[in-house]
């Protein structure tokens, strides 16, 4: 076994969470798993969503702020998803309406805001960032997605009143503590990976640009230990240390993976079961932790798991293949995915930018080596 590089745990985690966010986008918040197997089966590769989506919610989305409510607002139209707010209030309307397999959802977009702007920066600088996200919404035609998160709402909404950018998260709502969260995190946590105080500071200080929850800020601090841990160990067991986490946060992980492994419990007894598959953190981060236990050597029956299981599992996606991408390294990712990505081409640039510029040195001293890109 060859071993892994910083260089390569830090390639793999960021391609994981694009992966596995598109692998999912199709079957983004189906809760009805029954419908899900319908509509296709098992996924394994990317697909385009389709025209209807049986569990959705979208019509009743306030486009004025954040949560549901009256769509006579134009927050949503005029200000952030501009031509699109006529969509909203279609009936079983999909989520991610006009997107394309291989397409990334509009969270992991401004995940890619952030990696451009701290390869700009040469580190995390928040008011860069900021700056790049208003810009990035706010443009016209920047990207295809349709709905946007509560999140997005709040933060809009209070630009618009006027806030300043640093002050305009929303205030805790009964789903600010969401999985959705926590997608931005992984380049913040990688680049200051080698400072502990550093980079538990950069960590909260992203995620409070746009969620204002201390029960998050919980959840984001154990996503940071466990990624660190994957990254910076020369052979980390992935499946021991999830595990543990998940108990420590309330979830007793090493044994539902043992009873999963011995066929006592399915994947859908554990997440739809025993965990709820919906966005809210202390459901959906031991559901990721679960999944990455439990397919702690395989990162691509891993992804293809939390699909089925269906709910938020874009997010849990994204957040699974940063951990298992960080464990398993770059090649663990089938290629497929990697070339069947729309903004492959874009991504391996900021991709390889951001490994060039924060993973620093291997455990030897030596510079990492050099760019590793599938031709």
């Amino acid at each position: 076994m060859v071993e892994l590089t910083v260089a390569d745990r830090m390639r793999g985690a960021l391609w994981g969470m694009f992966v596995g966010d598109a692998l999912a986008m199709p079957a983004h918040w189906y809760y009805d798993v029954a419908a899900l197997r319908h509509e296709f089966g098992t996924i394994r590769d990317y697909q385009a969503p389709r025209a209807e989506h049986p569990n959705s919610i979208m019509p009743l989305a306030s486009t004025g702020q954040a949560g549901r409510g009256a769509q006579d607002g134009d927050l949503v139209g005029t200000l952030i998803l501009k031509g699109k707010k006529h969509l909203w209030g279609r009936p079983r309307i999909h989520y991610h309406h006009g997107l394309r397999a291989g397409d990334n959802t509009l969270n992991l977009l401004c995940t890619r805001v952030l990696i451009r702007s701290m390869n700009a920066a040469g580190g995390h600088d928040p008011a860069a960032f900021l700056h790049d996200y208003v810009a990035f919404m706010t443009a016209p035609d920047s990207h295809r997605d349709t709905y946007a998160e509560s999140y997005h709402r709040a933060f809009f909404a209070n630009l618009a009143r006027g806030l300043p950018p640093a002050r305009c998260a929303g205030a805790e709502g009964h789903d600010t503590a969401s999985i959705g969260g926590l997608v931005s995190l992984p380049p913040v946590i990688l680049a200051a990976r080698g400072a502990p105080d550093q980079g538990i500071g950069a960590a909260l200080a992203q995620l409070r640009l746009t969620h204002r929850s201390v029960a998050l800020e919980r959840y984001a601090l154990a996503l940071r230990e466990l990624l660190v841990r994957l990254v910076g160990d020369p052979a980390p067991q992935v499946g021991p240390l999830a595990c543990a986490l998940a108990e420590r946060l309330g979830f007793p992980a090493g044994r539902v993976v043992a009873q999963a492994a011995a066929g006592q419990l399915s994947d859908l007894d554990v997440i739809g079961g025993r965990l709820s598959p919906a966005c809210y953190i202390d459901q959906s981060f031991p559901a990721v932790l679960y999944l990455a236990g439990r397919y702690a050597d395989d990162l691509e029956a891993a992804l293809i798991a939390n699909v089925g299981v269906g709910g938020d599992n874009a997010h849990r996606g994204a957040v699974l293949g940063a951990l298992l991408g960080a464990a398993l390294g770059y090649r663990a990712i089938p290629e497929r995915w990697i070339a069947g990505l729309t903004a492959r081409a874009a991504l391996e640039d900021e991709i390889e930018t951001f490994v060039d510029q924060f993973a620093g040195t291997s455990p030897n001293g030596n510079p990492p080596p050099g760019c590793a890109r599938r031709t």
